[in-house]
């Protein structure tokens, strides 16, 4: 399995466009997403695409790393309220096992954003285990760990309140789906015509 797909495997990653428009409620300009008390503004979102992109080597799309930020995010609560302890050396060690290839792991500890994303995502897969009753990435029933500990965080955000920017879509089902306006129940005209919009850009850039 590639980086990029470990990456989407230890969160909730979903691939999408950028689409352009207003904030949903809850979410004020410059914010992508407001996860219970943390928010995470279109900066952020940008700022670790780009490095994470140059870490891999490959695309990696703002709609998966807001994604990955928000589910980091809502892990974290989740864990803080369960009174769930990931240590450093665990962080670490997660941290090894999604970039495997030396190289570029190199590149994601080279820069301070690539690093802070991978350390987050390594200690939420470690919580999300440990949620699910597990010991960590070592335990013996890894993966079933891994969908318990899913399904707790998922019960659990119901009683954390998650907005996303429009532009992004809608959180639904423990991911985001960029098909679905924050404020509309599916994707408008105007929605559509900047998705199409933004997708031709992205082929003409590519």
């Amino acid at each position: 399995m590639s980086t990029s797909r470990r990456l989407r495997a230890l969160g909730a990653a979903v691939a999408s466009v950028l689409l352009v428009g207003g904030c949903a409620a809850g979410t004020h300009p410059g914010a992508a997403a407001v996860v219970g008390k943390t928010e995470i503004s279109v900066g952020d979102v940008d700022k670790t695409s780009r490095a994470v992109t140059a870490a891999l080597g490959q695309p990696f799309e703002t709609s998966v790393a807001l994604n990955e930020l928000v589910n980091n995010a809502l892990v974290a609560q989740v864990r803080e309220e369960k009174s769930v302890s990931v240590s450093d050396a665990e962080t670490a060690e997660a941290m090894r096992l999604v970039v495997r290839d030396q190289a570029a792991y190199a590149k994601f500890e080279a820069d301070p954003v690539a690093r802070d994303f991978l350390q987050q995502v390594a200690a939420a897969a470690v919580a999300t285990i440990k949620l699910g009753g597990g010991t960590g990435v070592n335990d013996p029933k890894l993966q079933q760990a891994q969908q318990a500990g899913t399904a707790v965080v998922k019960d659990a955000s119901k009683n954390i309140k998650i907005s996303i920017a429009p532009r992004f879509g809608q959180w639904t089902d423990g991911a985001i789906d960029s098909k679905i306006s924050g404020s509309l129940s599916s994707e408008s005209a105007q929605a559509k015509a900047a998705r199409e919009a933004a997708e031709a850009a992205q082929q003409g850039q590519g």
